[in-house]
């Protein structure tokens, strides 16, 4: 776990930096610089193009790291890297025609009661495929075990660029259409600065025949293009589909409100950048035995520090809205419900590692396909009913359902489980100081109570940690920050 440890923790605090540029933005510059309106169709254009890049991508960023280690002849490596970068730019030329096609159809569709989303359709189509690739290179640098940079610009860089876009905006020195366009702009860029970044730690010599397990490369890759894109709907739906049903501007309150229970996902996006080629690794060297090691922790580690930033995000979000225009309300349901379904993502650990690069990868399609329907169907029976709580109640029973099923999988095909003995004890630590701080507030300015409550909640979570012994990596980390801060 050495090399999971140093590099997550990098990758933590470059993820923290950029969730904290990103709650700012998310939380008080859009709110301030721009009007409910279009901020509800910037938070759509993401959201539409994260359900896009995926069929642009074509599974090639999974199919990278799984394959690529079992390569061991140059020639052969060269034929499977041309042919992973070819084959998003096939399918995104397929795509740009039927969309082509489609367009006067599209416009229809959004013709009417959000008018304001028809003349930045095509953009969602650019961010798609910039999406794509960027992916596509990022997974470029993790097989070379090296993650760090990639996700600095993953975290970072569009963060930093929407909060000096906002800024530009707010003095009038670009207009808010202008703004749009800027981002399209800085998908680019970042798209090419992740493919100097690539070609730098892999150089390939583009040969275009094909590689002699092309057959198993593409059938895998078309299989995980569904399974993909069936964890990205499973996600971005509820937004979307928001957008058919209410105001655009409703899609803007509920994207406030997940982006903060979205905070919970730091520890694990940071840790799946390495964790993920390593279990494509001990399945490759078929090492089970350090594959469960690495399950086992990573689902404790994870659990525990994302069970901190539960507490810590559901006992402050009463406070956290005193600082947000009137016109932004809190929906509490929502900011729970859709931590939790992150939660139990974080206490999977590397579960959709394990399954998505190995021979079982069908069986999760299909499973993923099944909940896609089930959560469609949630969607369109919750969100006329119960609005945007609505929304986020088939969210969570479709991504707890769906994680459920996954858990399973990996038990009856591996007989490996992530659980240990101090699963339970974080467990009941993250329900016991939820339930004590959640009604305790400070009577000060909203920053300095928040401030001063994360402190005493902070303090007692790692307190509790150390005292029973819950994990021995986390403590360890703590130790060696406490030495260096002597």
């Amino acid at each position: 776990m050495g090399i999971v440890i140093k590099q997550s923790i990098r990758n933590v605090v470059i993820t923290c930096i950029g969730f904290a540029i990103g709650a700012i933005n998310t939380l008080f510059l859009f709110t301030h610089f721009l009007s409910k309106e279009y901020y509800g169709l910037v938070t759509y254009l993401f959201s539409a193009s994260n359900l896009i890049w995926p069929l642009v991508a074509f599974g090639v960023h999974n199919t990278l790291v799984k394959f690529f280690s079992s390569y061991t002849s140059p020639t052969e490596r060269n034929k499977f890297l041309t042919l992973i970068l070819l084959l998003p730019l096939v399918t995104g030329l397929i795509l740009g025609i039927a969309g082509n096609w489609l367009y006067d159809l599209v416009i229809t569709y959004f013709s009417g009661q959000n008018d304001i989303v028809v003349p930045y359709i095509w953009t969602i189509y650019v961010l798609a495929i910039s999406l794509a690739y960027f992916e596509v290179f990022f997974a470029w640098s993790k097989v070379k075990l090296k993650s760090v940079f990639g996700n600095m610009l993953k975290e970072l860089f569009l963060r930093l660029w929407l909060f000096l876009g906002l800024f530009l905006v707010y003095f009038s020195v670009i207009t808010v259409t202008q703004f749009v366009y800027s981002l399209v702009v800085a998908y680019i860029i970042r798209m090419l600065i992740m493919l100097g970044y690539a070609i730098r730690l892999q150089k390939v010599k583009l040969t275009f025949s094909l590689p002699s397990n092309y057959s198993k490369v593409l059938k895998y890759s078309f299989l995980i293009l569904i399974a993909g894109s069936v964890a990205t709907l499973l996600i971005d739906l509820d937004k979307t589909m928001l957008e058919r049903y209410l105001p655009i501007e409703n899609v803007a309150k509920y994207g406030i409100c997940a982006y903060i229970a979205s905070v919970i996902i730091i520890p694990s996006r940071a840790m799946h950048q390495i964790t993920y080629p390593l279990t494509a690794h001990h399945l490759n060297s078929k090492d089970f035995s350090a594959l469960s090691v690495l399950y086992k922790k990573s689902s404790l580690n994870l659990l525990i520090t994302s069970g901190l930033l539960f507490v810590l995000i559901v006992c402050n979000v009463h406070t956290l809205f005193l600082l947000i225009p009137p016109q932004y309300e809190l929906y509490i349901e929502v900011v729970v419900l859709i931590a939790l379904a992150k939660l139990l993502d974080n206490l999977i650990g590397n579960n959709n590692s394990i399954l998505f690069n190995s021979d079982y990868y069908r069986l999760v399609l299909i499973i993923g396909i099944i909940m896609v329907l089930v959560s469609f169907g949630l969607n369109l029976l919750c969100i006329p009913q119960f609005g945007l709580v609505g929304a986020a109640i088939a969210t969570f029973a479709a991504v707890c359902s769906y994680n459920v099923l996954k858990l399973w999988l990996v038990w009856v095909k591996f007989k490996m489980q992530p659980f240990s003995k101090n699963t339970i004890p974080s467990l009941l630590c993250i329900l016991l100081l939820t339930a004590v701080f959640y009604f305790w507030n400070f009577n000060f300015h909203p920053i300095i109570s928040i401030a001063l409550k994360s402190l005493v909640i902070v303090l007692s979570y790692l307190s509790f940690v150390v005292v029973f012994n819950l994990s021995e990596e986390i403590i360890n980390t703590l130790k060696r920050f406490v030495k260096r801060a002597k």
